[in-house]
């Protein structure tokens, strides 16, 4: 059986691995059909994403179909097509009990602290499967980037009189801008990527796209009549970005984290108070995001298939993964096919 590994930083190596065992009691023996490549992947490449260790199966936004299922009560059966919630909780520490399963102290998410799905064939708590009768497998390889954005937005309780703005419109920005504008809200984008913002211009008919590059607090207090957004999301784990974007926040608002760097993160103090800012991480996300998110792609509400940049076969990825990254201004989202 076929895997994908990650053996150090730039380096890949495709291998014969042993075939999983039979599925226990509540679990299911999954066949991958889609992978999806998002910025955690691109960084684990690079040497540069938290919480990684090497050598390591990637993989974490996943279709897959079920082969085998053992007993269990989820309706869930051979020949299933479903979404993988790739964050594997203990169920008995403190954030587990309190229901906040995508931030449990021992988390394993797979293809980054676990082995991912970049194999054919592997074994998964059923409770971690979404299932969907209508959705296409690329559709549901864009579930957990989805769930991303929706319980970003969960957790910024954003009301009717909130305005947002949106920093780094990649695959995790554009998450978040589908659950704020599902949420009725203005929203503005800034990035450094003119094709990112043209993206959003012309095909998402953002009105306020603002370039990272060309005096950004400026432009976007003059789309703003002078005044400030109630609420900025970073995605873009950059960490100038994540040290700027209190400057773009109103006095009173909120500050997101979405994106993250491996490093530290400081204020100044008097500007962090003087605006009396609530901050906020956004990690992961729940069971309640997929189910969403499945509901709103089999509604055709949101689209999210149009993000969709590049597609190889799994044997292709060693040599597509540099030039993805060399070629960022034009790579939202790519897909690899199993």
């Amino acid at each position: 059986m076929k895997a994908v590994f990650l053996d150090q930083p730039g380096q890949f190596r495709v291998s014969e691995v042993d075939p999983p065992a039979p599925p226990g009691p509540g679990e299911a023996l999954v066949a991958t059909r889609r992978v999806g490549v998002c910025g955690t992947d691109l960084h684990a490449y690079e040497g540069k994403q938290p919480f990684f260790n090497y050598p390591r199966i990637l993989g974490h936004e996943l279709c897959v179909e079920v082969l085998e299922a053992g007993e269990n009560d989820f309706e869930i059966a051979a020949g299933d097509r479903c979404s993988v919630e790739p964050y594997l909780h203990c169920g008995h520490c403190k954030s587990c009990r309190r229901g906040l399963t995508n931030c449990c102290v021992n988390l394993k998410v797979l293809g980054v602290s676990a082995d991912g799905g970049m194999r054919e064939r592997f074994v998964l708590p059923l409770r971690k499967l979404h299932p969907s009768k209508s959705l296409s497998f690329d559709q549901l390889a864009l579930v957990e980037m989805l769930s991303i954005g929706a319980h970003a937005v969960e957790r910024a309780s954003l009301s009717q009189n909130d305005d947002v703005l949106i920093l780094g419109v990649g695959p995790i920005g554009l998450a978040v801008l589908e659950f704020v504008r599902l949420a009725g809200l203005e929203v503005s984008v800034l990035d450094v990527n003119e094709a990112r913002l043209d993206y959003c211009r012309r095909t998402l008919n953002i009105r306020n796209c603002i370039d990272a590059r060309q005096e950004p607090l400026a432009a976007l207090r003059e789309l703003k009549h002078g005044e400030l957004p109630t609420v900025v999301f970073d995605c873009t784990g950059n960490p100038k970005s994540m040290l700027g974007a209190l400057d773009y926040m109103a006095h009173g608002g909120k500050l997101v984290f979405v994106g993250l760097f491996p490093g530290e993160i400081k204020f100044n103090d008097p500007a962090f108070h003087l605006r009396e800012t609530t901050l906020l991480s956004s990690r992961n996300a729940t069971a309640v995001n997929f189910r969403r998110a499945i509901r709103l792609l089999e509604a055709g509400v949101i689209d999210a298939e149009r993000w969709i940049t590049h597609r190889v076969a799994y044997s292709e990825v060693a040599e597509h993964y540099p030039v993805w990254l060399a070629q960022s201004s034009d790579f939202r989202k790519a897909i690899v096919e199993w």
